[in-house]
């Protein structure tokens, strides 16, 4: 397509899909609070939450006080025996989705995970035997492009055309550490995975999604702990390059050192390199600014544009997998790329050089 017939406004903003009750979803696993995005997009998109379970009562009640209208579960198995919910959400410790989803797919149910939605091969292994043995969905939380409007109107611009063929998507994942809020769960690389497949998974999907992949080969990674020796099971630093199936790039880079002076949690930015082209993604903020999040900049032929659009996109993702799960379609999220894009970073973390210096400063 030309730039010249691009239409460069954002599509009108999603509604939602479904009337109450008509699609009914719980909440499982609470040790994240990427799961009240989670359920508040599918609220938004007319999901009906009815159940919330957590073995820690206190987490369960905190989720009431924003969303009162679930009940609160005396087990796991109230809501998996429920035979009105059509999905399951969790946000539970990393390396516990894959087993929730095991259990939320055999009772009949669809899964939601956040990312990083499992930490292993094997349970990549088992998760894809359910998905095949079942029929049911294992959907993944990939927050910074699904859940960010900047990220959302980015498709949109690629999906018209106004940077041509995309040749190489950057990503930048910084976060801001806080060690002191941290449970003990996120310290231990076992639980969380490691920095590439926790973070390094969303940018991995971003990867895949605007170069219109469906596969890609990590060239290079590296993991490091440069600042908190004291917490030896920390990845601080991690960055891998990847080749995808259509013959683009990407390089994707996460790290924990967001300093405390930053008005966001992360500068968090996504670079989409085109023929005819190139496009900048500012997503939770404008540096040096107090213009807020939801910063697009575009660069083609026909000049250049700074797009801010907060509360103008929505999210269409939640919709669309309402009623993927209603019409087993696949226009969310493809089975393929939600299970490739961890398979890849899984990849990533395991073949990593690990960087971490050694008493002298040499790498370990």
């Amino acid at each position: 397509m030309s730039h010249t017939t691009v239409e460069h406004t954002p599509e009108d903003k999603p509604q939602p899909v479904v009337a109450e009750d008509e699609f009914i979803i719980a909440a499982v696993g609470l040790d994240h609070a990427h799961i009240y995005g989670m359920c508040s997009g599918l609220i938004e998109a007319g999901a009906t939450l009815k159940w919330v379970y957590d073995t820690d009562e206190g987490r369960a009640d905190d989720f009431r006080r924003r969303f009162p209208q679930a009940q609160v579960a005396r087990s796991e198995d109230e809501v998996l025996n429920d035979p009105a919910v059509h999905l399951v959400a969790s946000a539970a410790v990393t390396s516990e989705r894959c087993a929730i989803g095991l259990r939320a797919m055999e009772a009949g149910k669809d899964y939601f995970a956040d990312k990083a939605p499992l930490t292993t091969l094997d349970q990549l292994g088992q998760a894809r035997a359910a998905v095949e043995r079942t029929g049911r969905k294992y959907a993944v939380y990939y927050s910074e492009r699904i859940h960010v409007e900047a990220a959302v109107f980015a498709e949109q611009l690629v999906e018209r055309g106004a940077i041509g063929r995309v040749l190489q998507v950057t990503c930048f994942g910084p976060h801001r550490l806080n060690p002191a809020n941290r449970p003990d769960w996120f310290w231990d690389k076992e639980k969380y995975g490691g920095i590439l497949t926790d973070i390094g998974s969303h940018n991995v999907d971003q990867v895949l999604h605007y170069t219109r992949s469906t596969d890609a080969d990590v060239s290079h990674s590296s993991i490091a702990n440069y600042a908190n020796p004291e917490h030896p099971g920390l990845d601080d630093f991690g960055e891998a390059n990847l080749i995808t199936n259509t013959g683009a790039t990407g390089y994707i880079r996460c790290d924990w050192f967001t300093p405390g002076g930053l008005q966001s949690w992360g500068d968090g930015r996504t670079f989409i390199l085109g023929t005819e082209g190139f496009i900048e993604l500012r997503k939770y903020m404008n540096l040096g600014t107090d213009e807020g999040p939801g910063h697009l900049y575009l660069a083609n032929a026909g000049g250049e544009r700074h797009f801010q659009v907060t509360g103008q996109v929505g999210f269409p993702y939640f919709g669309r997998l309402i009623l993927d799960c209603l019409q087993r379609t696949e226009n969310a999220m493809t089975q393929h790329h939600a299970f490739r894009s961890i398979e890849l970073a899984i990849t990533a973390q395991g073949t990593a050089v690990d960087l971490t210096p050694r008493e002298g400063g040499a790498p370990a």
